[in-house]
């Protein structure tokens, strides 16, 4: 008998650490994703096999926007905090292609076509940001800005490029200069 109670001491210890392991591993990846982590449903990567000016092939998560890419989703992470006691922003990096829906409409060398409303851009938070669907810009092409080297030559009033909101705005015809 005393070898059967000296067996459910060592045996219920190995239950109780693989638990506790398994349990630190989930918090662990549910907390702090690698860097490495795959694209967000929402996000469009570029199509395998091209090259940007930048020479990327595809999108990654990180600590910020580097010249030359845009972002297609932010998420609240302890991946870029640096051990601070509060989740800061991690970007869903991509370099910029056509029919890409960005956060920002500022991406040099683009414009933007039309707008929405969305979650994806806001870091998990419970308010939409806008996201802006990117194009570089051609001669006849209806954009919602217009981007440095062209001018318009027409303007509507639409509701393409509000966001989804009840109110239109200018959408311009371009004109390569």
């Amino acid at each position: 008998m005393p070898r059967t109670t000296s067996r459910v001491p060592r045996t219920l210890l190995a239950a109780t650490a693989a638990a506790v392991l398994a349990l630190a591993t989930a918090l662990t990846t549910a907390t702090a994703p690698a860097l490495a982590a795959p694209a967000p449903a929402t996000a469009q990567p570029a199509e395998a096999g091209t090259t940007a000016t930048t020479g990327a092939t595809s999108g990654f998560w990180a600590c910020s926007v580097p010249a030359g890419y845009t972002h297609t989703a932010v998420r609240s992470s302890w991946t870029c905090s640096g051990g601070a006691g509060f989740q800061t922003s991690e970007y869903y990096v991509e370099p910029p292609a056509d029919g890409l829906w960005g956060c920002t409409s500022l991406v040099p060398g683009y414009t933007h076509t039309a707008v929405r409303s969305s979650y994806t851009c806001s870091g998990g938070g419970s308010h939409t940001t806008s996201q802006f669907l990117l194009y570089k810009p051609v001669t006849g092409m209806w954009a919602c800005s217009v981007p440095s080297g062209f001018t318009y030559t027409a303007a509507r009033q639409t509701h393409t490029c509000s966001g989804g909101a009840g109110y239109t705005t200018t959408q311009f015809q371009l004109r390569a200069l």
